[in-house]
């Protein structure tokens, strides 16, 4: 069957299309060029080109427009020409959404924060106290005192909000651990 229109020159029974590896009037590309220099360095690293002839053949690679222009530099040399084999990349790894900021705080009430940013107030206080007016040890028994007031105060509650806290963070972990991989 003949074809007939303007691609018909291509399709002719002189020289039929054909678009595999070894045709050499297939464009090359930028990684096709980058196999072919890596070529010609192993080629002259190992001694059978000098520096001007790597130098020549180099820049008739970056002017090589298709495969047998750069098949005609390898001519006259082994092993490694390029292989013009297309690289079938790995899909790249989807990346899940991240997560909400941590905001340990941000629920907590106002009384549980304040007394939880107090803590090391006191200890800081009871430090200076030491040092510079009361020299006895047993200052240091007021920070536990004020953290078992509070624990006594707010403790339940904020137990309970910490353990919510800490499984709305495990269940989005798991969630978004269930779909890694399966994109």
């Amino acid at each position: 069957m003949a074809k007939t229109g303007p691609m018909s020159s291509v399709f002719s029974a002189s020289r039929p299309y054909d678009c595999g590896v070894n045709d050499p009037e297939i464009r090359v590309g930028d990684a096709e060029r980058e196999e072919a220099l890596q070529a010609l360095g192993d080629h002259m690293s190992a001694g059978r080109l000098d520096i001007d002839e790597y130098g020549e053949r180099t820049a008739r690679v970056a002017a090589s427009k298709t495969r047998g222009d750069l098949l005609e530099l390898f001519k006259d040399l082994p092993e490694p020409k390029p292989s013009f084999v297309p690289v079938v990349k790995s899909p790249e790894p989807v990346v899940a959404p991240a997560g909400p900021p941590l905001q340990r705080w941000a629920s907590s009430r106002p009384a549980l924060r304040a007394y939880a940013a107090m803590i090391p107030v006191i200890w800081v206080a009871t430090a200076l106290l030491f040092v510079f007016a009361v020299r006895t040890p047993f200052i240091f028994i007021l920070p536990f005192f004020a953290m078992v007031a509070g624990a006594r105060i707010w403790g339940a509650d904020w137990h309970y909000e910490r353990r919510a806290q800490r499984r709305q963070r495990e269940h989005w972990k798991n969630q978004h651990r269930r779909h890694r991989g399966h994109y």
